[in-house]
């Protein structure tokens, strides 16, 4: 039974080190990666290439910004889990209310699925280091470009290239390899979230929070006239009196 049990340490021992290591590695190297991201200027560059955007699509990436990706409509955990709930999951039957449910579920917590599929790209990722490599080497290539191009265009063998053929370029190569390099990350991860997704999208009932979207943001001052603002203070007044 010593043995047993000595050998079960022993056999333990290893994968817990080997996986202390392993995140050990994990930490360090994303921290060389953010030293590097931070010494190497790209987060000025991209700031001075967003500034440099024609105001009309700035205007646009802001209304984007605000409308889709604002942060609070992020639900907190407890909202997408329902939790105190008295029965926040359940099989629905009705084909109406289904259809009803996964309408206000995708409206309601779309971004919620969204950081639901990212983080489970980057667990993905995890797994294929050459991806990884792959995609730091794609992005200081994005900021070389725009480096190159930072005073409008850049001269190459004596063609003039503009910032936009620039970009434009650049753009259809680094699809090009990211279908290459994350094509079956890709699906894994679209497969795996597409399923979670899909199973709260038809179990989550979240009909009593549906009143949160109806609610308007009342903004300014309240400016009355005179004689609005005395019939309001007389009809108080009277209640009081009553």
């Amino acid at each position: 039974m010593a043995l047993t049990d000595e050998s079960t340490s022993t056999s333990s021992g290893p994968s817990a080190s080997s996986v202390a290591g392993a995140l050990g590695a994990l930490s360090s190297a994303s921290s060389s990666i953010k030293n590097a991201w931070e010494n190497s200027g790209a987060k000025d560059v991209f700031a001075n290439a967003q500034s440099n955007l024609p105001q009309g699509t700035q205007d646009t990436l802001s209304i984007v910004k605000q409308n889709i990706f604002n942060r609070k409509n992020i639900r907190t955990p407890t909202v997408f889990f329902g939790m105190g709930e008295e029965q926040p999951f359940y099989v629905e039957k009705v084909p109406s209310l289904v259809t009803e449910r996964v309408r206000h579920n995708f409206r309601f917590f779309y971004l919620n699925y969204a950081m639901v599929t990212t983080v489970l790209f980057c667990l993905t990722l995890l797994i294929s280091p050459s991806a990884i490599i792959g995609i730091g080497l794609l992005g200081f290539a994005w900021v070389a470009v725009i480096r190159a191009t930072s005073e409008g265009s850049v001269q190459i063998k004596g063609i003039t290239i503009t910032q936009k053929q620039a970009s434009i370029g650049m753009g259809a190569l680094s699809v090009l390899v990211l279908i290459w390099l994350l094509s079956h990350i890709f699906w894994m991860t679209l497969a795996t979230s597409g399923f979670l997704c899909g199973v709260h999208l038809l179990l989550r009932d979240a009909s009593m929070h549906k009143d949160e979207e109806d609610k308007v943001v009342m903004q300014g001052d309240l400016s009355l006239d005179e004689e609005e603002a005395t019939f309001l203070n007389n009809e108080v007044q009277d209640v009081s009196l009553a």
